[in-house]
């Protein structure tokens, strides 16, 4: 950090402490009493608690920008760390230390909250260990630690890679246990709050990075500052989305976004947001274009006053988070508070096909996946290349069954009969994955991503080729990994308490779908994939053994639901208060009897891909051979038919 530029940081902390303390005063949330029966905490605790929680929104704000800055807008150096990325990511270290401290802060101050008194370190350990609360607040602090350490030890692009991917991942543990997840429909609710705040993080983060550590080369400084702004762009478009579903599930009217404390509050923050979107296009049209000319000043300036509206923004949106909220957190029956919405009516393809339960982050991602893949064959078309019709057809049904799988009627039937649930699994973990694989992205993605004008600064095409080499792909794209990971993750799913849990928390459920989604992705990659692969592929016939041995493991586990003698995730299937349709176990026989059948249709999909992949392979070797031989008749003389005939040879004892 420069000695000209940390006055607009210490700006930024006392503009982000300002507007937190008034709006909390304004929110009358400092005014909040404890549980009845219990003392009151006292106004310390009031007022230091949403100032802990605006201290780790800041750090992880501060460690993430650093971290992006280091990773995707400095160059690269032969192998290592550049100089410019180097001091970004050492920088990194102290707000992400800073960041655990004011986790942990943050984690005894609500237990103080909660309790209405002093905290002993006995009621701190069971806190973390047993209430979910305590564990969000604990994990955080745990991996603010880990990139704390990985900023300390590595030297290595890849290194930092894996501290941004951790310092990502530590900041979404709060959305899942805070306003929104206590919310009806809490899974429209946190899965549009993580879209939300993960994006203004890195958005905040990287513009704060480029001003406080910049670059001595202007030209440096403006190819990242270009970079962020393409950045910043599908940041803001994922932040008024987000934020728009997260009001609405909120607010019970327009009117309360006027007449209450907390939708005047959702004004404000939307404003700030909106000035920080409109001073990011001044940055395109105006700022960039002069920083690109070699004038550094406009960029700084423009940037300092935007991070200023950020530092509004993040202490409005704590208090926001301290603030009641006009729609109640308690829900009005048993279903609504284990499923987040009210109890369904009795199962029928009219309710399948109607009563939709729409997961923004899962719909944004597919949505955003398919029409990436969309732009990529529009580019190859104009640019006169062939790309065949069939696999943009595959790829962009793969990602409708997604998008059916997790936000259509299944979704929301999903958690409330298990027959449903293996219905969804099974899309995800096959029919998507089979489609997706077919569509050949990575081959594409090749394709129509431009080179790196600047081996220095490598882009989206290199990164994606650096992935496909590297080591933990040609791991897990060994056949036996593959089929290890997309099988066993069945097993251990069903078998344990994961299927439970999956059931009780969003983002367990979240991460079932990852791992359905692209366990599934893997395994098909290897066997029937378009792409090319990181290592060795086998054979076709392999292959087909790997087909049959995974789809007979899957109906082997469909026998094993079937035959059960207890139900799975019995305490949930049995507390929901369902009044139609089958019994819990009855229900469950089902679900095995779906995962056993099920099998067949994809494996002669599969079977059936493969087949052509043969038959195509041995085509284009025939066409080779008849090359040969033609430019070996052109040759004359016995020793060119006598090399050919050698040729021919070598090639079917390499079959055999």
């Amino acid at each position: 950090m420069t000695a000209r530029r940390w006055p607009v940081a210490v700006a930024g902390l006392g503009v982000s402490a300002a507007v937190l303390l008034a709006l909390l005063a304004y929110g009358g949330a400092v005014d909040a009493r404890a549980l009845p029966g219990l003392p009151d905490p006292g106004p310390y605790v009031g007022w230091l608690l949403p100032v802990a929680k605006l201290a780790t929104r800041i750090g992880a704000v501060a460690t993430i920008g650093l971290l992006l800055a280091a990773t995707a807008l400095a160059p690269r150096g032969d192998g290592v760390l550049s100089p410019i990325a180097y001091r970004r990511l050492r920088a990194a270290r102290w707000p992400a230390l800073a960041w655990a401290a004011a986790s942990v802060a943050l984690l005894w101050l609500t237990l103080a909250d909660l309790l209405g008194g002093p905290v002993t370190a006995r009621a701190a350990v069971t806190f973390v260990t047993s209430v979910d609360l305590g564990r969000a607040l604990g994990a955080a602090a745990l991996l603010a630690v880990a990139v704390f350490v990985a900023c300390t030890v590595t030297l290595r692009p890849t290194g930092g890679i894996v501290a941004l991917v951790l310092a990502l991942i530590a900041v979404t543990p709060p959305v899942f246990t805070g306003h929104a997840a206590s919310a009806g429909d809490h899974q429209l609710a946190v899965s549009a709050q993580l879209l939300h705040v993960v994006p203004v993080t890195l958005w905040a983060g990287g513009l704060l990075a480029l001003v406080l550590v910049g670059t001595a080369r202007t030209a440096d400084l403006s190819r990242a500052a270009g970079r962020l702004s393409r950045l910043a762009a599908w940041c803001l478009a994922a932040v008024a989305a987000s934020g728009l579903l997260a009001a609405s599930v909120r607010l019970g009217s327009w009117a309360d976004l006027s007449g209450t404390r907390y939708g005047q509050l959702v004004l404000l923050k939307t404003a700030l947001l909106g000035a920080a979107g409109y001073l990011g296009w001044r940055h395109r049209t105006r700022s960039l274009p002069r920083l690109r000319a070699g004038d550094r000043r406009a960029f700084v300036r423009l940037a300092s006053v935007e991070l200023l509206v950020f530092g509004a923004a993040l202490g409005a949106a704590v208090a926001l988070s301290r603030t009641p909220a006009p729609l109640g957190a308690e829900s009005e029956d048993t279903a609504t508070a284990l499923l987040g919405f009210p109890m369904p009516p009795p199962l029928s393809a009219g309710a399948l096909a109607t009563r939709w339960l729409v997961d923004p982050l899962i719909l944004a991602v597919t949505l955003g996946v398919a029409g990436a893949y969309l732009a990529g064959a529009w580019r190859l078309r104009r640019r006169g290349d062939r790309w065949p019709a069939a696999r943009t057809a595959a790829f962009v049904a793969g990602c409708a069954v997604v998008v059916l799988a997790t936000s259509s009627g299944l979704a929301r039937y999903a958690p409330v009969l298990f027959s449903v649930h293996m219905v969804a699994h099974l899309l995800l973990g096959m029919v998507a994955p089979i489609l997706l694989v077919l569509g050949a992205p990575v081959t594409l993605a090749l394709r129509a991503l431009p080179p790196a004008a600047d081996p220095a600064w490598p882009g989206p095409r290199e990164w994606l080729a650096a992935a496909v080499r590297s080591r933990p792909a040609r791991l897990l794209g060994h056949p036996l990994v593959a089929l290890a990971v997309y099988v066993g993750g069945m097993y251990a799913f069903y078998l344990t308490d994961l299927f439970a849990l999956a059931l009780r928390s969003h983002a367990a459920h979240l991460l079932m779908v990852a791992h359905f989604l692209l366990a599934g992705y893997l395994f098909f990659w290897v066997v029937v994939g378009l792409d090319p692969a990181p290592g060795h592929r086998p054979g076709p016939l392999p292959r087909m053994g790997l087909v049959l041995v995974s789809m007979a493991l899957h109906a082997f586990l469909g026998l094993a639901i079937m035959q059960a003698g207890e139900l799975f995730a019995g305490e949930w299937f049995t507390a929901l208060p369902r009044d139609w349709g089958p019994s819990p176990a009855a229900d469950q026989y089902v679900a095995g009897g779906i995962a056993w059948s099920f099998g067949e249709l994809p494996t002669v999909v599969v079977l059936g891909a493969l087949l052509r992949q043969w038959i195509r392979a041995d085509e284009r070797e025939q066409r080779r051979l008849d090359r040969a031989a033609a430019r070996a008749e052109a040759g004359g003389g016995p020793d060119a038919h006598d090399a050919y005939n050698a040729w021919l040879a070598e090639v079917a004892e390499r079959r055999h």
